[in-house]
C-alpha cells in the first residue's frame, strides 16, 4: 500500500520503539507494555509548577525581569533573556521528551495520556480563573500541554495501526 502521508520524524520514532522492544524481550516472548512511573508520569506538569512557584512567590512581573544579557551586534543593548523565555525553552525541551515517549502503545502510554490531558484541563482551569496566570507565558505553556496530548494520541493511533497492520500480515 501506498505511503499515507505519515512524517518521517513519527516513522523513525515508532522505529526506534519498535528497536528497544526488541532489545528488552525476555525468551518468555515480547514485552507486555508496562512500564515504570517515570513513563507514566506526564512531564509538562513539571513546567506549570515551575510557573506557578515563581508566580506566587515572586509575581508574575518575575517573569519578564532580564536574568542575563548576551552581548550583540544587531543591538546596542544585546538580548536580554528572560525569566519567562528560559521557562517557555524549558518546557519545548519537556515537550520534546514528551514526545519521543508518545510512540508507545501499551497501558503505560495511555495512562500518560490521560495524566497529560488532565494536566492541560487544570492548565487551561488556572488560566481561566487564577489572575496570575493569565499571562503570555502561562498560555503558550498551556497550548505546549494541548500540543502534547493532541499529538500523543494521533502518534499512538498511528503506531497501533502500523502495529496491527504488520501484525495482520500486512493486509
Amino acid at each position: 500500500m501506498a505511503n499515507t502521508g505519515d512524517s518521517g520524524f513519527f516513522l523513525g520514532m515508532m522505529a526506534a520503539r519498535r528497536a528497544r522492544e526488541r532489545q528488552g524481550n525476555t525468551p518468555g516472548g515480547p514485552q507486555s507494555g508496562g512500564g515504570s512511573l517515570f513513563s507514566m508520569f506526564p512531564k509538562m506538569i513539571v513546567p506549570i509548577i515551575i510557573y506557578a512557584l515563581v508566580a506566587f512567590i515572586a509575581g508574575t512581573g518575575a517573569m519578564s525581569s532580564v536574568l542575563f544579557t548576551i552581548p550583540m551586534m544587531s543591538t546596542p543593548d544585546g538580548w536580554g533573556l528572560t525569566t519567562g523565555d528560559l521557562l517557555l525553552v524549558f518546557g519545548l525541551i519537556v515537550l520534546f521528551i514528551e514526545f519521543m515517549q508518545s510512540s508507545g502503545t501499551g497501558s503505560t502510554t495511555i495512562v500518560n495520556h490521560a495524566l497529560s490531558m488532565i494536566v492541560f484541563v487544570i492548565a487551561l482551569a488556572l488560566f481561566l480563573l487564577v489572575g496570575r496566570f493569565a499571562t503570555s507565558t502561562f498560555f503558550i505553556l498551556m497550548v505546549m500541554t494541548l500540543i502534547d496530548v493532541m499529538a500523543g494520541f494521533v502518534v499512538t493511533i498511528v503506531a497501533s495501526r502500523r502495529d496491527l497492520a504488520v501484525g495482520d500480515g500486512g493486509a
